[in-house]
């Protein structure tokens, strides 16, 4: 019997981007875009630190469709064109690992999120998954938006 990776608070996707991975990886790095597409759908973003390199803050208020506000406190771990690390310091604690490499003029994202508590991870999976795949969706409708200009 398999062990479900959530119950060692590991959620993972991957998904093929039809898009450079300089596009992808500016999606991350330049705030204007970042804030459009971070969070499930409905969801809006207010910036108001955002230091995208190693030991960057980046501080941010996220507004549910319900007006329900939730602030945000990170700091970046790594910044390279290939690999994004987030610490979230705020609860729930987690690290998130972006990778993005390059396929045939495309782009394999791999998004790696790992809760601090396993307890935490288990409770709030119903949550963490299809979000992270609205996450992925709205990401790659920017940058569907922005090829097409």
């Amino acid at each position: 019997m398999a062990t479900d990776p959530r119950a060692g608070g590991v959620f993972e996707t991957s998904r093929m981007l039809p898009f450079r991975p300089e596009d992808v990886y500016a999606a991350f790095a330049q705030a204007d875009q970042l804030a459009q597409w971070w969070g499930p759908d409905g969801f809006t973003n207010a910036f108001e630190v955002f230091e995208f390199r190693p030991e960057g803050r980046w501080t941010f208020v996220m507004t549910g469709p319900d007006g329900q506000r939730y602030p945000n406190q990170n700091q970046f771990v790594e910044t390279s064109p290939g690999k994004i690390v987030i610490r979230h310091l705020s609860l729930p604690h987690f690290t998130l690992t972006v990778s993005m490499l390059q396929q045939g003029g495309q782009t394999r994202l791999h998004w790696r999120q790992i809760l601090d508590d396993p307890a935490v991870a288990t409770a709030v999976a119903h949550i963490i998954e299809p979000s992270n795949e609205q996450n992925l969706n709205r990401l790659h409708k920017l940058l569907a938006s922005r090829a097409a200009q």
